[in-house]
């Protein structure tokens, strides 16, 4: 089993769940089999209590894992299915441990972060690496590992040490380290600025970790000073540095890795190069291509409870993109907050009550139906298919 790990530096935010989705793409286009872990810092089991305002949208898994919203990314990018096990989390990993000791399984030992703690992420990590996600018998190639939150925090270092140990347990050629990091562009003096990455660098190393890829976030293609100066100072070969710039759609991140030959680095850190061929990306080129070059637009009105944050829909969002790109149509939402339709806002903010109706009274005019829509998340995006194909006639 060869491991790819995933992490964040200088801010959250970055992409790093996009980042490892498509680092998979790439692979799995290579003709490589790709599982998928996320590691979530915090101290809940899982994200099922949590606020959608704080991270996003719970999504649902087929087994009735409550999870970030990052493993739907990947269920939707590698097409795979995941399982609760998939999501690590720190109360996951606290409670495993906790249970053995109240058994007795630890013997008397005094009971600690290391080795314990550490112990319990790692066996997790290869024991759910080795379950089949993609309906073919056996263990997947590669498993691709994104940690959650940004180098540097607190409640991540268990899982910091845990991952430098893994690496040293998995040995040489089994395992690399993509770390993304911002490089600001300062508005005054339009210049690339590589001291925040150098020291996310620095931070990462001190830990116990040294990255063998770089992953850039900025606003235009790092120029190439840039990479000769990141590549000195962060002791990472510039082939090894890549820059992810500003794209139209999330399709052209794949595209962006391909192009600038990730998936060359990443294979040649797993000792894979036996895997010579080109990732086949066509279909990905053809959505692409086809989202830059749609005109005509269908609307959409959105009633939710959360719209103030839209990752809190991401799942139903991404649907409807996907639906509105397949029927060649432009997609654009209209949000309503469900509590601008309630009567009692009718007495404290009339406008937004009159504004909120209005909004939904136009969507359902112009289309002369209206659709009340209680299924399975599996079927949303079929039903967005034919709810646009039907309003676009």
């Amino acid at each position: 089993m060869k491991y790819v790990l995933v992490t964040g530096g200088v801010v959250s935010g970055l992409g790093k769940g996009v980042t490892a989705s498509s680092i998979g793409v790439v692979l799995k286009a290579c003709g490589l089999r790709i599982t998928s872990i996320k590691i979530d810092p915090y101290l809940n089991t899982d994200a099922g209590t949590m606020s959608p305002f704080e991270h996003g949208e719970v999504f649902v898994l087929d087994d009735g894992g409550e999870v970030d919203l990052d493993l739907g990314n990947y269920e939707r990018f590698l097409d795979i299915k995941l399982t609760r096990d998939n999501n690590i989390t720190t109360g996951k990993i606290y409670q495993s441990v906790i249970d053995k000791e109240r058994k007795g399984e630890y013997l008397g030992k005094t009971v600690q972060v290391v080795p314990h703690i550490t112990n319990a992420i790692q066996d997790w990590i290869e024991r759910v690496a080795m379950i089949p996600v993609d309906g073919m018998d056996g263990p997947a190639d590669v498993c691709v590992i994104e940690l959650g939150g940004t180098i540097g925090d607190i409640e991540s270092m268990p899982f910091i040490e845990a991952l430098g140990q893994f690496s040293y347990r998995v040995g040489p050629g089994n395992f690399c380290l993509v770390h993304v990091s911002l490089v600001p562009v300062l508005n005054v003096v339009g210049e690339q600025k590589t001291k925040p990455t150098q020291h996310s660098v620095r931070g990462l190393r001190g830990l116990g970790l040294t990255p063998n890829i770089l992953a850039c976030r900025s606003t235009k293609e790092l120029e190439e000073n840039v990479k000769e100066k990141l590549s000195q100072f962060c002791h990472v070969p510039a082939t090894n540095i890549v820059t992810l710039y500003d794209v139209s759609n999330i399709w052209r991140i794949p595209l962006l890795l391909r192009d600038q030959k990730a998936h060359e680095a990443i294979l040649k850190v797993l000792n894979l190069e036996s895997f010579p061929r080109e990732p086949k990306l066509d279909e990905w080129v053809a959505r692409a291509t086809m989202f830059d070059t749609l005109q005509d637009t269908v609307r959409i009105a959105m009633v939710g409870k959360y719209t103030g944050l839209s990752d809190s829909y991401l799942s139903v969002l991404k649907a409807l993109l996907h639906a509105s790109v397949y029927c060649h149509r432009k997609l654009v939402v209209d949000w309503v907050a469900s509590t601008d339709l309630e009567d009692s806002t009718k007495i404290e903010a009339p406008d937004a009550y009159k504004a909120a109706w209005n909004l939904l009274k136009v969507r359902t005019f112009h289309h002369r139906k209206c659709f009340t829509l209680e299924v399975e998340w599996c079927h949303v995006y079929d039903l967005c298919k034919i709810l646009i194909s039907i309003m676009i006639i």
